[in-house]
């Protein structure tokens, strides 16, 4: 839930914020995405509630949804034709890169629980909420960045503001120049778009009665433009091209986020079920006036009878007690992770300062027994043995989209966008087939990132593909409509794909693989934008 509620956010937010982009221009609304993100990932690091924290994930999502649309679009709109598709590929390579760090940071900040501390018994501070902190860093980082950004030319010159864009592109044509070595270049303008002319009822409304209903008939007349660039994705001049794309943008997301779910915690399920083989069970033991002060780990106890025992100090993982009795033994300092007592019988026994909680006792009779100052908040200090696979898994899924990253960066301008999709999403489908013989935590890995490193390439030219089918007032809106359908795939895929772990794989990997090849030769379909001029 805290990683759907995310893609909920960000599918939101893109629609959103990339269609105010398109009129409030691309600075200003990446600022405010960041600022959104950066204020309540930070927050969500310090709040105690569950509740809360889901809120404040969720908001910041919105910033991140926003985020994408508009800095493909202000980025694309820097560019020159014959490296657009080049450089856009390049900008991709900074998702893998935020994973990369993201994945690193996780491994070598999670695991360290002696990292955080408590304020009482209320408020704790645990190592994940340094992770999550320390991922807001480089959202920050770019908050500032921007700041000594410019605006994009073609926005400026979409509302009119000739001298601002004259200026911007003076300085991109002088930069560039003296970068080849011919500084004695002037920069000259040969032809300006004639600016669009505001809709002057419009204006004579926002500059007159109260400040409240100036700004709520800018607000409502903003949205009303966003709402009427959004239908005009849907016009018969854009409409197929929307449809199909789409598609494509569905049902890449559908399989690739389904999978990307779906790989660790097939990898947690050959986990779990390597350490149920290992259990130990102890049958009709009889243990008295022993005191354990040690841990014990994956075991069930059956029919077994506890008395004056003492537990000490002590943490249970993975311990079951099924049909035992427990007369005067003595609880004190115990912490216990899927640890349960069921159908037992416990007479005249003392639990002191434990985490043994009545959902801990399944069925049980409590006999005389006392349950006193039990543990409050979370006080798990010790990581499973194979949590560092996890960490390895997500680090390695980043890393191997480095090789697709880099061949699509070289060859989108080469080959063209339509093939660089379709021939991705098709290769991507055959690796999906190959997970039928994957039985194994490595192979699960290694299939992995084949899929991850086949599919980058699909996702930098469909990124490349979307900014320019639009022109540049609706730009920022479609592809934050694209982008919203995106997390909705992703959230479906999410869903679906995590509700077969453990039961079967034929319909994750037939379903993934049936969505890519649908979606791969749909996008053959799709007009070529290599040679085309932004609009």
């Amino acid at each position: 839930l805290a990683g759907l509620i995310v893609y909920l956010g960000m599918m939101v937010g893109a629609v959103l914020l990339g269609g105010l982009a398109d009129k409030l221009g691309r600075k200003q609304c990446l600022i405010i995405s960041l600022a959104i993100n950066a204020a309540f990932a930070f927050l969500s690091s310090f709040v105690q509630g569950y509740g809360f924290f889901l809120f404040c994930r969720l908001i910041s999502g919105l910033g991140i949804g926003g985020t994408l649309p508009i800095v493909f679009a202000y980025f694309s709109e820097f560019l020159s034709r014959e490296k657009r598709g080049e450089h856009l590929s390049w900008l991709c390579m900074f998702w893998m890169i935020g994973g990369i760090y993201a994945s690193a940071m996780a491994w070598s900040i999670i695991p360290h629980y002696g990292w955080g501390f408590s304020m009482g018994t209320k408020y704790h501070f645990h190592s994940w909420r340094v992770f999550v902190l320390v991922c807001a860093l480089p959202c920050i980082a770019s908050l500032v960045a921007l700041k000594f950004m410019p605006e994009s030319p073609r926005f400026l010159l979409e509302i009119g503001k000739h001298d601002e864009a004259w200026m911007i592109l003076k300085q991109v044509h002088d930069t560039n120049m003296r970068a080849k070595g011919e500084p004695e270049r002037v920069f000259t303008v040969s032809y300006i778009k004639t600016p669009k002319q505001v809709d002057e009822f419009i204006e004579i409304q926002s500059s007159t009665g109260t400040w409240y209903q100036r700004w709520l008939v800018r607000i409502t007349t903003t949205l009303k433009q966003v709402w009427d660039n959004v239908l005009y994705c849907l016009t018969a001049q854009y409409r197929m091209n929307t449809l199909m794309l789409a598609v494509v943008w569905f049902t890449m997301a559908l399989s690739y986020y389904g999978l990307i779910v779906w790989f660790p915690d097939m990898i947690r399920y050959f986990q779990d079920e390597a350490y149920e083989s290992r259990v130990k069970i102890f049958d009709e033991e009889e243990v008295s006036h022993f005191t354990f002060n040690f841990t014990l780990e994956n075991q069930i106890h059956r029919n077994g009878e506890y008395r004056k025992d003492k537990f000490i100090g002590m943490k249970f993982k993975e311990v079951r007690f099924e049909d035992s009795l427990f007369e005067e033994c003595y609880f004190e300092d115990v912490r216990s992770s899927e640890t349960f007592f069921e159908n037992c019988t416990i007479i005249s026994t003392v639990f002191y300062n434990t985490d043994l909680y009545e959902h801990k006792f399944i069925n049980c009779r409590l006999i005389n027994s006392t349950f006193m100052e039990e543990k409050e908040g979370c006080h798990i200090d010790f990581e499973e043995d194979n949590d560092f696979l996890i960490y390895l898994v997500s680090f390695l899924g980043s890393l191997s989209v480095l090789p697709g990253n880099i061949i699509s960066a070289l060859l989108m301008d080469k080959i063209g966008r339509i093939k660089m999709i379709g021939g991705s999403m098709l290769i991507s489908a055959v690796c999906c087939f190959f997970l039928f013989f994957g039985n194994s935590e490595s192979a699960m890995i290694g299939w992995q990132c084949l899929f991850c490193g086949a599919s980058i390439a699909a996702w930098n030219a469909l990124d490349v593909i979307t900014v320019e089918l639009y022109p540049t007032d609706k730009r920022a809106t479609a592809f934050g409509i694209l982008n919203g359908l995106c997390k909705f795939g992703a959230i479906l895929g999410n869903s679906i794909f995590s509700s077969f772990v453990g039961i079967t794989k034929v319909v994750p990997i037939l379903l993934a693989s049936s969505a890519l090849v649908g979606g791969g030769l749909l996008a053959l379909r799709l007009p070529e934008t290599r040679e085309q001029v932004l609009m």
